[in-house]
Formats: C-alpha cells, structure tokens, sequence
C-alpha cells in the first residue's frame, strides 16, 4: 500500500446514523455496537492522516422538501425522505464528531444517492490527487458502501472496504454483503489489518531512506 496514492473515503458519518437522536440511529445502532463502526473508523482515520493518506468525507444531504430527487422515491430514499432525515443544515445532516473533517480533509459536495461518485465530482478529485487505491468506511454496508464500492471497481480503482467500520440496518444484512457481496468488488480489510499496512508502507518508506 501506497500512501500517496490512498484514499480514504468516508460515507455519511453523520448524526442522523451515527448518533442517539439521530431519526435513523436507531435502525443502525445494533450493527454499530456489535461491529464497533464508529470508533473503528476514527482509528482507521488517526491512522491515515499520520499516514499521509488523503481523508474524503462523503456526505448526504437535501433541502427541505426534498426537491433533488423523485416526488414518488422508493426503496431507501422513501425512507430517507419519510423520516426527514439528512436535511441540510440540520443537526442530522452534520458530521459526527468522533468522524467529522478536520484541515487537510476533503468534503465532498452534490451527494444525493447512492453512489458516491454519481452525482459528485469524487472521481474528479481522487484522479487529480493521484489516487488509485480508495478504502471504504460508512453507511449502509449494503447500500451506499456496497454501491460505492462497485462503482469504484468499474472505475479501475483498487478498492478497499473496511469490513469493521461500516453500518447497516441489521446485522444479518451487514453480514451477508461483507460475505458475499464485497469479495466480487474489493479487497475486505479489518480496520486492525489496514492499519498494519500502512505501518509496514511507512516501515518500507523508512528503509528505502536508509533510516
């Protein structure tokens, strides 16, 4: 692994899933307990800037009403619109703090599916940094992780999802993407195993400068 050519890209960190009173924390907290999501993803984070890892944030927001997308949504963003959640500006729609953007970071703007790089410019950015790997954390494991993930693959990305910082809204579901989903589209990697690896990239660097 390569740190100057890695991404981590970090999907809806924000209130409305991360945090008690957040409208859709309640469907997640049981995945995020039992997984550790949260403070996993901020170790994999600590790791990454010392690393020298780029950190993108990816979140999801509307305005109120909901005007961005379909007057008849289905599927997940029925739910997403039934229970107000990520609405811009709000509380919901902020950055948990254990997760949130700090100098340095990049936050990507325009998020309004499923797919990271669908209505963003994240591809534009990840090519004119010179990344050619991208780690995966977030929210939903099955939804816009996995749909990420895929797009990332089709884009000729090597990609990475971190298997213990992710969410889904049941454990079952979480389980079964990891297990059969994301071997098809990435390299499934614990939070411990990539840290590991980029200690043993920095350990390389360090070598190769006869330190």
């Amino acid at each position: 692994m390569n740190p100057a050519t890695t991404a981590l890209v970090l999907i809806e960190f924000q209130n409305d899933f991360t945090t008690e009173g957040g409208v859709l924390h309640g469907a997640v907290a049981e995945t995020m307990e039992s997984v550790g999501t949260v403070p996993n993803a901020a170790r994999a984070v600590e790791a990454s800037r010392a690393a020298g890892v780029a950190i993108v944030h990816s979140p999801i927001s509307f305005a109120e009403g909901y005007y961005e997308i379909s007057q008849h949504p289905y599927g997940i963003l029925k739910g997403v619109v039934d229970s107000s959640a990520f609405i811009k500006g709000g509380w919901g729609a902020e950055f948990c703090t254990d997760v949130a953007p700090s100098e340095g970071d990049i936050v990507i703007e325009g998020k309004r599916g499923l797919d990271a790089f669908g209505s963003t410019n994240l591809d534009f950015i990840l090519r004119s940094k010179g990344v050619t790997t991208i780690v995966l954390a977030g929210f939903l494991t099955n939804c816009c992780v996995e749909s990420t993930m895929r797009s990332a693959y089709e884009r000729g990305y090597e990609v990475i999802t971190l298997t213990d910082a992710v969410g889904a809204t049941s454990v079952a579901e979480h389980a079964n993407a990891i297990a059969y989903d994301y071997p098809m589209f990435s390299k499934p990697t614990t939070v411990d195993d990539y840290i590991g690896a980029l200690a043993g990239a920095e350990a390389s660097a360090d070598t190769s400068r006869g330190y």
